[in-house]
């Protein structure tokens, strides 16, 4: 089995790397990513020696790359995380977001049915379905509900989702979608709020709190991230698309809090500053369809997975220092100047 894994030098990408490699040491796993700002080669150095893994410098945007590596590798499956992720650049810059987002799913697409797939999966976000009042705990995202996005990133990839299930009604191309809520864990880029706020605190500097720090999000670990987009490979239907949630909702500001405490740093760090425009509340998934029709259910309860998450950061401070620093941009040029 050959799978391609687009934007496998992000977060959750190099994550589900390291998942599948060991899971499934026969599989080829073939990365692509364009080590934009937030793609980092540093963090797939444990498996660059791999020989069932290989890195390729591309934009999916790329066609005439992505056609060529296509018939090179000729892959069994593409799970495809690139994606321009950041709300607050989207809202600086919503022209990359809708170019990368929306134009490079399109590209990966006509590969497949260009060159033949069993299985072409879109990982999107509940940030497609907007947000929840915070005073109707009662109320979760389902499959069904309608998608009502709130920034120029979200859009994109609600572009994307209706492109993909286009794609199985018009072409066939067998694909399926997952929405996931927040993902946290190892090697998470330091822009978002938990690094975010464990590199700050590590260095005694302020900790930006966006509004009042009530806005709610449902946490999901990593790996468990991983372990669901596998099971839906493997097993989900054709067509279909799946919410992946943690049931593990936390305002903003409860969780730095927990961070402050857990590294003996005093709460006058937080800094309440600006909140950003169109800001969403609440994000709360409903994972009953995964749950019943392949088995899985999250296994990292947040209050382990957050010391988890910490405690990673304390052991690894030269990997996001070096982000921090932008020194980790070089890396490439460090890795492959003598290739």
């Amino acid at each position: 089995m050959t799978i391609i894994v687009t934007g496998g030098a992000g977060f959750i990408g190099s994550n589900f790397i390291f998942h599948m490699l060991g899971k499934y040491p026969d599989y080829r796993i073939v990365c692509l990513d364009k080590l934009t700002y937030a793609g980092n080669l540093s963090t797939l150095a444990p498996v660059m020696d791999n020989p069932n893994f290989r890195f390729v410098k591309l934009d999916i945007c790329d066609r005439e790359g992505v056609y060529g590596l296509f018939e090179e590798e000729h892959p069994d499956m593409v799970v495809n995380f690139a994606a321009e992720s950041h709300v607050d650049r989207s809202i600086e810059n919503p022209e990359v977001f809708l170019q990368t987002n929306i134009l490079g799913t399109q590209v990966l697409m006509d590969a497949c049915r260009k060159f033949g797939i069993q299985r072409y999966h879109q990982v999107s976000t509940d940030e497609v379905y907007g947000d929840l009042p915070l005073d109707r705990p009662d109320l979760f995202f389902t499959e069904e509900t309608p998608i009502h996005t709130s920034s120029p990133y979200s859009s994109s990839k609600a572009g994307a989702d209706l492109l993909v299930l286009a794609y199985y009604r018009t072409y066939g191309l067998p694909v399926t979608v997952s929405r996931c809520s927040n993902n946290y864990g190892p090697y998470h880029f330091p822009e978002k709020l938990i690094p975010l706020m464990i590199a700050n605190a590590l260095n005694d500097k302020p900790l930006p709190v966006y509004g009042k720090g009530e806005n709610v999000r449902d946490w999901l670990y990593v790996e468990d991230h991983c372990k669901a987009i596998d099971l839906i490979l493997h097993k989900g239907r054709v067509g279909e698309v799946y919410n992946i949630g943690g049931h593990n909702e936390m305002r903003n500001i409860d969780i730095v809090k927990i961070i402050c405490k857990a590294l003996g740093k005093p709460e006058s760090l937080i800094t309440f500053v600006t909140d950003r425009k169109g800001h969403d509340m609440r994000y709360a998934i409903d994972p009953t369809k995964i749950h019943n029709e392949l088995g899985w259910l999250p296994e990292t309860k947040f209050a382990d997975g957050i010391q988890k998450t910490i405690q990673w950061y304390l052991n690894n401070r030269e990997w996001w220092e070096t982000i921090i620093s932008g020194e980790y941009q070089n890396y490439y040029e460090k890795m492959y100047g003598n290739r």
